[in-house]
């Protein structure tokens, strides 16, 4: 019985120190950045279009043509965060406007699915640099 007691106290106490800890941690970490919705949004919507065009599902893409162009304008005209290189940003988001303009145009004359696939994957590829490269260095 004194061993379980023992054991029990030993337990009890480990995890008030890791309780202790992890809320520690949790009060001194920095917040995390703000998310930027029209970033988001769009994200959602290259996702649900490019990767499947990658397996040669060119459905949701002919689908979600004009959303994906929608969603691009649509944070081509959101103020660019602080944490973004603005002229860089502002840059590939007009390029990314125009290159969503460009996959909508080409479903709309029934170009064929290598044609589609080429333009949105130069689409998907503005993307990430924009979440990638336009991002300012951490410091």
């Amino acid at each position: 019985m004194k061993k379980i007691s023992l054991l029990f106290i030993a337990l009890v106490t480990m995890m008030s120190a890791g309780f202790a800890q992890t809320k520690k941690t949790a009060a001194t970490q920095t917040p995390a950045a703000p998310v930027w919705a029209e970033m988001k949004a769009f994200h959602a919507i290259m996702s649900t279009t490019f990767h499947p065009a990658e397996e040669g599902n060119f459905a949701p893409l002919k689908e979600k043509a004009p959303e994906l162009y929608t969603a691009a304008k649509v944070w081509y005209a959101s103020p660019v965060p602080a944490e973004f290189k603005p002229a860089e940003t502002t840059e590939a988001l007009e390029k990314l406007m125009i290159k969503c303009s460009d996959v909508w145009a080409a479903v709309e004359a029934k170009s064929d699915d290598a044609k589609l696939k080429s333009l949105i994957t130069e689409a998907h590829d503005i993307f990430h640099k924009i979440s990638g490269t336009c991002k300012r260095s951490e410091k």
